[in-house]
């Protein structure tokens, strides 16, 4: 991919289609009947595992940079607000939550959101809105487009691994190199987001939760 290529502008539309927003409504409703006993027993293990409530709540900017509260299984313990970013190593993180993130089991209330059409199965990462505000002016063009459950730059750029442990800079060097790269995978689906190519996602999503090696694409 040329160095245009990363840096283009978002399609001019962005809406989705009617057969990926219908694979939204099935998957997200059939996942929420499945998840909601387990879902239920993680929120009480998470009350017992550390003090606070069992859901995190966060603003998050949707389609169209709209604000929206996101709600995840809550993985850090309760006190002053930090950083945006979670490294790894992050002392926030409890023991709990840290199996939480490796899983991705704190992600299964977004489904309600999918559901709900503030976010999409696969898409870009639903960002905050103060880390927004710094993208580079290239890479702002994502922002207009629903953000996913998982997504290609999701599944193969995860913070925390590529980020390592917090130190100085670590903001700066998320927006100057992660962002950028994260964009850059995000711009090949973005432009031709088939139902085809939501199923791919998917289908390398599941693969990484199972650790296996995602093939590049």
């Amino acid at each position: 991919m040329t160095t245009d290529d990363r840096t283009r502008p978002a399609p001019a539309h962005t809406r989705l289609r009617p057969a990926r927003r219908l694979l939204d409504l099935l998957a997200g409703g059939v996942g929420l009947l499945l998840a909601g006993v387990p879902l239920l027993m993680l929120m009480l293990a998470v009350r017992l595992d550390s003090r606070g409530p069992a859901l995190f709540r966060q603003v998050r900017l949707g389609e169209r940079e709209r604000p929206f509260v996101l709600y995840k299984l809550r993985s850090m313990r309760t006190g002053p607000p930090g950083p945006d970013l979670t490294t790894a190593g992050d002392p926030r993180v409890t023991r709990l939550g840290g199996f939480l993130r490796r899983t991705s089991l704190d992600e299964l209330p977004q489904l309600w959101h999918v559901v709900r059409g503030q976010m999409t199965l696969v898409g870009p990462r639903p960002e905050t809105p103060a880390l927004a505000r710094q993208y580079p002016p290239e890479c702002r063009w994502v922002l207009q487009h629903r953000p996913g459950l998982t997504g290609p730059a999701q599944v193969r750029l995860r913070d925390a691994d590529v980020l390592g442990v917090a130190e100085e800079g670590t903001t700066q060097r998320y927006l100057t190199r992660i962002v950028p790269a994260r964009t850059a995978i995000e711009a090949a689906f973005l432009a031709a987001p088939t139902l085809a190519a939501t199923l791919r996602v998917l289908g390398d999503t599941v693969r990484h939760l199972l650790g296996r090696p995602v093939p590049r694409r």
